[in-house]
């Protein structure tokens, strides 16, 4: 695996964690000894390497305590592929619907576009030069400056004594006016490669996404390698916009994609992430998976599920449009509320698959108090953000925010447990009005106290019909 990914000991993965997702230690600890893991297992000894498995995690717990938000800030920081899916998605092989594999070829094509990305910001500095020297030469063309220009090949002695182009300083000087932005009101018309595919069914069925993705290719690069190349037509377009059409022209020109697939797909293979959502979904009551063993009769979407997640979770080898993936070593966090369910509900082979399981606890009121203000992005920040781009000032006082975490505690436990995303329908319902009335508070202070918050949520909590609704 690159040496250029980052590298974090279990308690800074934590430490930053904490930064977006109150709470939750034990989840936290749980993915930081994971990842800190697969660093210890590229430096053990060879021979053992390809032994040592990665210890699955299954997260159990309500909707919106944190177990999405902690998988997708771990891959962030790992800046591994990282592909959210739900379980419910997913039928069994031979039947209409997603085979488990795409899950497999959902997370390449991720990690094949960060790879990529990477490497165009690697060579964007020699993009973004190519990219002015072609726009120079469409401005200099459309107003005639090439035709009076020294013929091709002809150099003058410049000031250090080297040979240089005799129009080097005029186009150095259109440079610097494109880059200070005194051209950015031009127009130019630009040769750009026609990349409209024919529309093409997309059906579901086991194996028959890789066969249409394949046939993309297939008549994309019939077109590129007809007489001519691929089809271009002309497009008009202002400065900073043919600007960065070139740039991604000239990156796609630098950037080798024999590289980039070779390199994604080592880092799907070893730290490539697939979070499983909603895994309690095709747990079956008996844990066998229906059928006869089960009693219930073959079940496509659950029972049926879980035996082929079965040799992808294990290790097996799936085909993509890239090459062979191995999922031997790819990690996967599994999550759900197991309120219907539990965890001895699944198949007896799919559980020791997920050696860790992690209880993610209930929010309470105080935890709802510093979701509203301790994440790097909280909800208040947020808000303030949005109405200050209208001039207003938006002000909470600590009375206040105590109260809106008490409605969304009160809410929770009355209705649905739907965790801190109670606290967005809270919130929205509160600055209802201030949000529609913006435009005309512009340059104006509103202060949310705890008068505001009960005139505003009071009436609905006392109304359980109408809280149905609103909250």
């Amino acid at each position: 695996m690159s040496s250029d990914l980052p590298v974090f000991t279990p308690r800074e993965i934590v430490s930053e964690l904490d930064r977006y997702i109150v709470g939750q230690h034990k989840a936290k600890r749980a993915v930081a000894i994971a990842l800190r893991n697969r660093w210890r297992r590229q430096h053990v000894p060879e021979h053992l390497r390809d032994e040592i498995a990665p210890k699955n995690i299954i997260m159990i717990g309500p909707t919106g305590v944190g177990k999405t938000e902690i998988a997708r800030r771990l891959a962030k920081l790992a800046q591994a592929p990282f592909l959210k899916v739900e379980a419910t998605k997913f039928t069994e092989v031979g039947y209409v619907g997603r085979d488990v594999e795409s899950m497999i070829r959902d997370l390449t094509e991720i990690g094949v576009g960060l790879v990529k990305e990477e490497e165009r910001r690697r060579v964007e500095a020699n993009a973004t030069r190519a990219a002015e020297d072609r726009l120079i030469e469409l401005l200099r063309a459309r107003d005639g400056a090439v035709q009076q220009a020294p013929r091709p090949g002809y150099f003058a002695v410049g000031p250090d004594g080297t040979a240089q182009q005799a129009d080097k300083p005029e186009r150095e000087a259109m440079r610097e006016r494109l880059r200070r932005g005194e051209l950015d009101d031009e127009y130019v018309t630009l040769q750009t490669t026609d990349t409209k595919m024919p529309s093409i069914e997309m059906f579901s069925s086991s194996g028959l996404e890789e066969m249409v993705f394949n046939l993309k290719d297939m008549l994309g690069n019939m077109g590129a390698q007809l007489p001519g190349g691929r089809a271009r037509k002309e497009k008009k377009a202002k400065v900073p916009e043919a600007l960065r059409i070139l740039m991604v022209e000239e990156s796609e020109k630098l950037v080798d994609m024999d590289k980039v697939v070779t390199l994604a797909l080592e880092r799907v293979q070893h730290a490539g992430i697939v979070f499983l959502d909603e895994i309690d979904k095709i747990a079956t009551k008996g844990g066998r998976g229906g059928g006869a063993s089960g009693g219930g009769g073959p079940d496509v979407s659950r029972g049926g599920v879980q035996r082929d997640l079965l040799p992808i979770v294990e290790g097996s080898s799936v085909t993509t449009k890239y090459g062979v993936v191995k999922t031997d070593h790819i990690l996967f966090i599994a999550a759900g509320a197991f309120h219907e369910t539990q965890i001895s509900d699944l198949i007896p082979e799919l559980q020791g698959r997920f050696p860790i399981r992690v209880e993610l606890e209930t929010l309470g009121e105080d935890d709802f108090l510093r979701i509203l203000t301790e994440p790097q992005n909280s909800l208040v920040l947020q808000y303030k953000a949005l109405l200050a781009t209208e001039g207003v000032e938006l002000e909470f006082t600590p009375e206040s925010l105590r109260a809106i975490a008490q409605v969304a505690f009160l809410a929770n436990a009355r209705l649905e447990n739907i965790g801190a995303r109670r606290l967005h329908t809270v919130m929205e319902t509160l600055l209802d009005d201030v949000s529609f009335r913006a435009p005309e508070l512009s340059r104006q202070k509103v202060v949310v106290d705890p008068k505001m918050v009960d005139e505003r949520l009071g009436r609905v909590l006392q109304d359980e019909d109408l809280s149905r609704y609103i909250l």
